[in-house]
């Protein structure tokens, strides 16, 4: 297990390091181009679609949807968690009420989709769907939101760190290239270990994938947090979990669809659900501005500690 193991170590490292790059400059393009925040939002999961992409050519399909949702679940809990911890959310941002019910409907229809425990190419390619009528709402939407406080934080941050558009494509080519190695690195590794153990994909997937492709999420909402950009924060954990529910699962269902593992629908898609609805709850503030504070993230970070530990008891093959 020494060489599979030194291969996801080596795997994350370079996912760590070329998902910063490949971030700084889609972000910069995106600047370049005008996008919207949604859209620059979903430079973050770069990591998780890359991953998921190869762990379903490879015939490991489990490892693509337990990692994107996996990524979703510590999105949700840990990452949100952790921020809010540093600093409350305010939830300023219209364009940020307006995705919470979105993130809520698009996490509904996944779970429609693989409740009969199968993800079609159609299931997938409606999931794609949805996601680029998405990208085109959030096109129109920005459109007369000059002054919303997420375009403003948004703005403000791509004009401190711009840099110039052959640079910023060069960074993005860069980024893309080590994301494609290290993923390769990583799935293998992860696919490795797993069958040494004798554990499901999903559950690798689900744990050290999850975790490692999730990082750039971590470090973008602290950075965000630390700097009272708290729209941002907030702004970076909704478009990562829209792009895993919609594009990273329904480009690797498109790939290879999937026969979804029991525990997957009774045990994950619950939780993640579960942690949607409360975070739509925290976040719409339904007798004033939504704002998670302080207690809320140690909550939700409580929450991610235990279903950590209910994943762990699941170890066993028999039980995945």
């Amino acid at each position: 297990m020494l060489l599979p193991s030194l291969a996801i170590l080596l795997g994350l490292v370079l996912l760590i390091w070329s998902a910063d790059r490949f971030v700084d400059g889609a972000s910069a393009t995106a600047h370049h181009f005008s996008m919207p925040p949604l859209v620059v939002g979903f430079g973050t999961s770069a990591p998780e679609l890359v991953v998921s992409v190869f762990a379903a050519v490879d015939g490991s399909p489990s490892l693509a949807l337990g990692n994107a949702w996996g990524s979703n679940i510590l999105n949700t809990s840990l990452i949100l968690g952790v921020t809010a911890i540093v600093l409350p959310i305010a939830v300023r941002s219209g364009v940020l009420r307006k995705e919470l019910p979105i993130l809520l409907l698009a996490t509904g229809l996944s779970a429609a989709l693989v409740w009969d425990g199968v993800l079609t190419r159609a299931d997938s390619l409606l999931l794609l769907a949805v996601f680029a009528a998405l990208i085109v709402w959030s096109i129109v939407a920005a459109r007369g939101q000059d002054r919303d406080t997420l375009a403003v934080e948004t703005a403000t941050e791509l004009r401190q760190g711009a840099m110039p558009l052959q640079r910023a494509l060069t960074w993005l080519a860069l980024g893309l290239l080590v994301l494609v190695v290290g993923s390769r690195l990583l799935v293998w590794g992860a696919v490795a270990i797993a069958q040494t153990l004798g554990v499901s994909d999903a559950v690798i997937g689900l744990t050290v994938v999850a975790i490692g492709t999730s990082l750039p999420e971590l470090a973008a909402c602290i950075t965000a947090a630390r700097k009272g950009e708290d729209d941002i924060a907030l702004g970076n954990v909704l478009g990562s979990s829209l792009f895993n529910t919609l594009a990273v699962v329904g480009l690797a269902g498109a790939i290879a669809p999937m026969d979804i593992e029991p525990a997957l629908l009774t045990r994950d898609l619950p939780v993640m659900a579960g942690l949607t609805v409360l975070l739509f709850v925290m976040g719409w503030g339904f007798k004033g501005p939504g704002r998670i504070n302080r207690l809320e993230g140690g909550l939700l970070v409580l929450a991610y500690l235990a279903y950590t530990a209910w994943l762990l008891t699941t170890l066993s093959p028999a039980s995945v």
